[in-house]
């Protein structure tokens, strides 16, 4: 399988060879939502935290007797009801945190999503960029020149420090690098861009996934 390759200018210069194994896999949705449910709870910590009834300190001697007050049957002042008691069904910090995920399962998510954008012709490969682009007005025109908007470029570490001066302004665009390739950034933004360099690198890195699994 081919993919074509085009420049700065948008001109269709060359095309790089990619393996049919890993860009034609199809999408498991129940999957593809276990890992971004893995991320988005690890994007931040979760810090909130109440103290359920059991974390209470104070005595557990029943407040008063069980009949004849007239009152409701209680047992401890920790109960939810009471002010400094307990609360209930209250953050409870990290421990709501998808803690594990399996490597083979975000191995197979990534996959599928670089499939998924492949099949619907959004996985788009730009020659690496070798010599620095200041402006961000030269990147911009590139950008709607070749309509990729909303995008994701995923570059080696070269071009990245070509290029980042010229797209940190630009909105709907993140630049990451090869190694930060995620289901989640795959999702969210419509295209996706890679340089020569990097989808190789990717490649040879799926490929002894594949090996491996």
């Amino acid at each position: 399988m081919k993919l074509e390759v085009i420049n700065i200018e948008g001109k269709k210069i060359d095309s790089v060879e990619v393996s049919d194994k890993i860009f034609s896999a199809e999408v498991n949705k129940k999957l593809v939502k276990s890992i971004i449910d893995w991320q988005l709870n690890h994007a931040k910590p979760r810090v909130a935290k109440t103290k359920q009834r059991n974390e209470i300190i104070g005595s557990t001697a029943k407040i008063y007797a069980q009949k004849g007050t007239g009152g409701a049957r209680h047992s401890s002042r920790k109960a939810p009801i009471f002010v400094g008691g307990g609360i209930a069904h209250g953050p409870k910090g990290a421990v709501y945190k998808i803690k594990k995920l399996n490597k083979k399962v975000k191995k197979v998510g990534l996959l599928q999503m670089l499939s998924q954008k492949h099949k619907i012709k959004l996985l788009h490969v730009v020659e690496d960029f070798k010599k620095e682009i200041k402006k961000t007005k030269t990147f911009n025109q590139f950008i709607e020149k070749n309509n990729l908007k909303n995008l994701l470029i995923i570059s080696d570490k070269n071009s990245k420090i070509n290029i980042i001066k010229s797209v940190r302004n630009i909105p709907n665009l993140k630049l990451i690098d090869e190694k930060g390739t995620n289901v989640y950034d795959l999702l969210k933004y419509k295209n996706v861009m890679f340089t020569t360099t990097s989808i190789k690198t990717l490649q040879n890195r799926l490929e002894k996934w594949r090996n491996l699994a």
